[in-house]
């Protein structure tokens, strides 16, 4: 079953605020799709989820935008270490995706690729990451209650930042809640750690863009129905849009709860998700 035009705006409007605030995009967008009927593990929706994290990638960039250039462009030598704690990252975020996507396969699965994709669409992992994050939260916000923390990051920290990152292949982690807590504990501010926690997103989620459109074009036969993919464009840019706009509310509200020292709310409402969804899984959604 396809998607109507209203179910993608509203997928858009959930999207583009969960992606945006720590409470796990994809735990949210996979069971709003289950209860209207729509199947998460189909390659056309999770081309749509892809589209849709293009549209909060868009409205990161509008809302940092100018934070960045001060705080890493501002100079060469920011830009230049900049650069190096990103690629530091983002290879430790490769290295720990590829090597828990390969044991899931090979040795959990027995290397059945097909469903390795069908976990995507698990109730109960889902549950057990939303409950995995709000943990992660909750201990990042105890332990840096009383500190402003470092305002700039080292190698190391953007190393820690990035493995962690890495563990969200398994859905239902929330990308920026796991990052920006990882780098409260290693004693990185708050502000700083936001900046670079979607920074390092923004620059993930390309090749991932890249990834499910190569994705949907081997399950429909690439050369044979090239037209599969055209005809989600649209679908796709539209609910691009409603996770732009929404995007841009969500993220003012992280950075005022943020700074105000509210972050444990959001590890509250991780464990409030993660009842739900397993109460979900439970009565056989």
């Amino acid at each position: 079953m396809s998607p109507t035009f209203l179910q993608i705006i509203l997928l858009g409007l959930i999207q583009g605020a969960a992606e945006l605030l720590p409470v796990s995009s994809s735990a949210h967008v996979i069971v709003a799709e289950k209860l209207m009927g729509l199947d998460p593990a189909r390659p056309e929706m999770t081309f749509l989820l892809v589209m849709l994290h293009t549209g909060t990638m868009f409205a990161v960039i509008a809302y940092f935008w100018r934070a960045w250039r001060e705080n890493f462009f501002g100079s060469a030598a920011h830009l230049k270490e900049t650069v190096k704690q990103v690629a530091v990252a983002t290879l430790c975020t490769l290295a720990v995706g590829g090597l828990l996507k390969l044991v899931i396969e090979k040795v959990i699965l027995g290397g059945d690729k097909a469903e390795f994709e069908q976990l995507f669409a698990s109730l109960p992992l889902i549950a057990g990451a939303l409950v995995a994050s709000g943990a992660l939260i909750l201990i990042a916000a105890m332990r840096t209650s009383r500190d402003t923390g470092r305002s700039e990051l080292t190698l190391r920290d953007a190393g820690w930042i990035g493995a962690v990152q890495g563990s969200i292949v398994i859905r239902g982690f929330t990308r920026s809640g796991t990052t920006i807590s990882t780098a409260m504990l290693t004693g990185v501010g708050r502000r700083r750690a936001e900046e670079f926690s979607f920074a390092l997103g923004v620059v993930i989620t390309p090749p991932a863009i890249a990834l499910e459109a190569w994705r949907l074009l081997k399950f429909h036969g690439t050369i044979a129905s090239p037209f599969h993919l055209g005809q989600l464009v649209l679908p796709g840019l539209i609910g691009m849009i409603a996770s732009f706009l929404a995007g841009l509310l969500a993220l003012r509200w992280l950075s005022r709860w943020l700074e105000a020292g509210r972050w444990q709310y959001f590890g509250y409402y991780c464990l409030g998700a993660a009842a739900v969804v397993a109460l979900l899984a439970h009565r056989g959604f």
